[in-house]
């Protein structure tokens, strides 16, 4: 019989994927017990890109010979790190961007159309003929984009379609139909819905910072379909209770998951439990590369989607 390589499954969300990965290895769970018998056997660990990598767990894995990152971001993990280590990474690009834009315009529906509002107001039998509920078109609206990547400019067709104006604002200049705003405040100012949607890492963590909540106004949505990490949230908060901030819709947060509490008295929010892009055709299209790369790996070949350190 031949020999089943180890892996090693980091978060406790990622052992869905163990009935599929125990086909071809031997998988142990960090959450239940440490692997300590099989931590010289361990090839491969599996994580999730949004959470701190235990880089003390990882240590202590001499063989290890990939990180394999289950998701598209990978901002918990430190690739100076990585490299320093000599350990590759790798992750799932191009497979739910056109799952999150469509999810983010959901969003931008939900709020500016007062969606959710509408429903709520049905179910509390307060639905009269004689009060209805106005709101303005998107035809017209100005979207702004932070990070015109493949989710950017999957929004910007999507709103597009829709009589939007779009411009975009990013740290670097790239060809693109619509218009780069010369700086980010400026794009909010310009704005009237601002999309959240570059990657993060600690170089842009709280991005979305008051000034730029200011700069939206009090008229203005603001969408974070990308990281929690990105906006101030506690400045969010307040500009959303004082009103210098319209509306907001998140589908990510500073802490996952967020306390419900916290956004109990927070008017003017439609927010979603981190699945934009979680949908059954991503997470396949994301397990098959996962699978692509744990067999590249252990048979010592070219990873498919390794991150560039």
């Amino acid at each position: 019989m031949p020999h089943r390589p180890h892996i090693l499954i980091m978060q406790s969300p990622l052992g869905l994927l163990s009935p599929v990965l125990e086909s071809a290895y031997n998988v142990h769970h960090l959450w239940e017990h440490p692997p300590v018998e099989a931590q010289n056997l361990i090839q491969v660990a599996v994580v999730l890109g949004e959470a701190p990598l235990d880089t003390a767990v990882i240590e202590r894995l001499p063989n290890l010979k990939l990180l394999a990152c289950f998701t598209s971001g990978y901002d918990g993990i430190d690739l100076d790190w990585c490299a320093a280590r000599g350990l590759p990474v790798t992750h799932a690009p191009a497979v739910n961007h056109e799952d999150v834009a469509d999810h983010a315009l959901g969003l931008i529906l939900a709020s500016v159309r007062r969606i959710v509002d509408g429903n709520r107001t049905l179910k509390a039998g307060r639905w009269t003929m004689d009060d209805r509920l106005i709101t303005p078109s998107m035809k017209g609206r100005r979207v702004g984009i932070v990070g015109l990547g493949l989710i950017g400019e999957a929004v910007a067709k999507r709103v597009a379609v829709m009589g939007c104006s779009v411009a975009w604002w990013g740290p670097r200049a790239k060809d693109s139909p619509w218009p780069r705003a010369t700086s980010l405040t400026e794009l909010a100012r310009d704005s009237d819905v601002l999309v959240v949607a570059c990657r993060a890492d600690e170089a842009n963590r709280g991005l979305i910072s008051a000034e730029v909540i200011e700069a939206l106004g009090s008229n203005g949505l603001l969408v974070n379909v990308a990281r929690g990490s990105l906006v101030d949230e506690p400045a969010l908060i307040a500009a959303l209770k004082a009103g210098r901030l319209g509306q907001a819709a998140l589908d990510v947060f500073e802490t996952e998951p967020t306390d419900a509490a916290r956004w109990a008295d927070v008017p003017n929010v439609v927010l979603t439990p981190h699945t934009a892009g979680a949908t059954g055709e991503a997470v396949q299209g994301m397990v098959m590369l996962l699978m692509r790369n744990l067999a590249a790996a252990v048979a010592g070949e070219p990873l498919v989607t390794p991150v560039a350190h």
